[in-house]
């Protein structure tokens, strides 16, 4: 009579394969159940600032914050404006000896349950203006994500030195 380990021995590598494919499941159902899995970035925009451009200057820089309190990043692709002719982000860069260089960068990304600080000295939103902008003036901007489609906001603008207001 063959011993009980004789008759499970064979089975033994699909067994293991089976309780893998458990414990897999059990944690992803864990996961799901805790609404961690597939939840989308859920986005908010605010204190959006335009600075007040330099006299004779038509370009300037506007800086948001964007909270996420989904459980998946999303990426910021561009930015538009009635008010402006054209929008690029741009990120300082070490140049070395304390001193920064703008650098342009094609998108900027909102990190799952964190918030994007726009700021003029780190990542902005460069624009040139279509006209002279006033103190105090709310201007409508539509930010467009990756996986958020667009999302408005109506920037302040502001002397160099408020910027950071809220």
């Amino acid at each position: 009579m063959k011993a009980l380990r004789d008759w499970v021995e064979p089975f033994l590598p699909a067994l293991s394969a089976v309780v893998a494919s458990a414990v897999a499941l059990g944690g992803l159902t864990a996961w799901t159940a805790a609404g961690a899995a597939g939840s989308p970035a859920e986005l908010e925009v605010t204190h959006a600032r335009l600075l007040q451009p330099f006299p004779g200057r038509e370009s300037t820089a506007v800086v948001f914050t964007v909270e996420n309190r989904g459980n998946s990043a999303d990426r910021l692709l561009s930015v538009d404006s009635p008010a402006i002719d054209s929008a690029m982000f741009s990120r300082d860069a070490d140049a070395g000896r304390a001193a920064a260089k703008m650098q342009m960068i094609d998108s900027v990304e909102v990190p799952a349950r964190g918030t994007l600080e726009m700021t003029p000295y780190g990542t902005d939103v460069m624009v040139e203006l279509r006209g002279p902008v006033e103190l105090g003036q709310r201007i409508p901007f539509t930010l467009r994500f990756r996986q958020s489609g667009t999302v408005t906001a109506q920037a302040v603008v502001v002397r160099h030195a408020d910027w950071a207001s809220r």
